[in-house]
Order: structure tokens, then sequence, then C-alpha cells
């Protein structure tokens, strides 16, 4: 099981999937934590139960809070909050997680399946992205450690390799899911664009593929388990540096193409 010796961290999707995985791993890991945020739309709900259970256990480390990362407005409170509490430290780790996925060909694929899927997987991770650069920006200038690096400021968002051109002829007809594909790979040029605007204050911006998992989303013929996807994920995450800075790799460390 892998940690990250980071500080203050930020996961949306949280209550299921990969995002709780993470939250696992990361309280249950070597590295105390006084700060991980363990975001989602409904923490209330039926499916917000398990993460809630798990705050419970971890009541010193983990702070859940509600977020609707198509939602501005919740967006900025959820940002006022963290801001509250991280004070002058700031937060170290943002990881976007959070993402819909419609399926869906060019043909049959709406335009309001586009839009929210969009709005989702692109527009909310720009948004909140935006709202908690100032704590960004604290965490790497209150870091001692030279360069960039998740014990300074990262910024980590989930991609996939489904949105490859390159990658894209030879699944798309086992997977076309368009939308998601376009959202995906629209989400990797964002990234390319914090990179090259946020390293003049040393926040480190990256994608990672986490693989194909066996998630709701992934389904039950995928590679690979939460565990060991979570596990290579953290332990990427841990060995980022700036040479890393705008590349996407996969839970292993590996470029992946674009």
């Amino acid at each position: 099981m892998a940690s990250v010796t980071t500080r203050t961290v930020l996961i949306t999707g949280a209550n299921r999937g990969l995002g709780l995985e993470m939250v696992k791993q990361m309280v249950e890991g070597p590295s105390p934590l006084p700060y991980l945020f363990a975001c989602c739309r409904e923490p209330d709900g039926p499916r917000g139960k398990e993460l809630q259970a798990l705050a419970k256990s971890h009541p010193d480390a983990i702070t859940v809070i509600q977020l609707d990362v198509a939602d501005l407005c919740s967006i900025k409170k959820c940002a006022e909050r963290v801001g509250s509490l991280v004070g002058p430290g700031g937060l170290n780790l943002l990881i976007n997680n959070a993402a819909v996925l419609f399926h869906g060909t060019f043909q049959s694929t709406s335009p309001e399946d586009m839009l929210t899927t969009f709005n989702t997987n692109v527009v909310g991770p720009m948004s909140l992205t935006k709202e908690l650069l100032p704590h960004l920006r604290a965490a790497a200038l209150a870091s001692r450690t030279p360069g960039m690096s998740c014990s300074k400021a990262v910024v980590v968002n989930l991609s996939s390799m489904a949105g490859s051109m390159t990658g894209t002829p030879e699944s798309y007809s086992r997977f076309p899911v368009m939308s998601y594909r376009i959202s995906k790979a629209a989400l990797n040029m964002l990234t390319i664009c914090s990179a090259l605007e946020f390293q003049k204050d040393n926040i480190l911006s990256v994608l990672l593929h986490p693989g194909w998992v066996r998630t709701d989303m992934g389904g039950k013929e995928a590679d690979i388990d939460k565990l060991e996807s979570v596990g290579g994920l953290l332990s990427v995450i841990d060995s980022l540096t700036e040479k890393h800075n705008g590349a996407i790799l996969d839970y292993k460390g590996v470029s992946l193409p674009w």
C-alpha cells in the first residue's frame, strides 16, 4: 500500500471508486496527513456512507466536504472552507478525480450529454483549480524543498487513454463513449496550459491514467483492481519532479501517447 509524502490533500469524487480508494490508502499510509479533504457531490446520501464511515475512523485526518464540480457556487464554497482550514500552509496536492461517463457514439450522443460531460470533466477541474490556486501558491511558498514536487504543490488531473488521439482507432469500437473521450482530450490540453502558466509559481501540473480499473465506471472486465491502480498512482505522485510538468503518465509511471 502506497502513501504520499505530502501534507494537505484534496480529492474530488472521493465517495466511491478510485477516489475512495485514494482516501483509504492515504490515511492508512505511514505519513500523517493533517488535512485530507474528501469531496463529493452528496456526502450525506446513500453513496456517501462508506466515505463517512472512513472519516469517522480517521477524524483527525479526513474532512468531508460537499462539492459538485459542475456548480461554480459549490466550488467557491469548498475553496473558502479549505482556505479557512489550511491557513498560510496552503494546499499541497489537488487531485481532480471526479468525472462522468455516458455511453454513446457520434450518432447517438446528445448535445445534452456532451455539455454535461464537458462541464463536469473539463470546466469543473478548471474552475476548482482556479479557486484553489491561492492555496496551492501558498503551499509552494511555504515549502523549503527546491524545484517542484508533491511535497510542494501539485495539480493531478485524472485522464484516460480513451482521450488519446493516437490510441483511439484501436479501442473506439470496443469503447466508443465519444463525449468522455473528447472531454479527456480537452482535459489533457487544459493541463498543458496550466503547466505552462503555473511553473513560475513552482506548481506542478500532471496527467495520470489509472489504467483500466474494475470500478462502476470501468466495469467488471477491466484489467486491474482499485488497490493496484491507486497504489501505483500514489507512488507515481510521490516521485514527481519538474521534469514531469505537463506529462501524461500511467499508474506505473510510463509516459503515454497523446
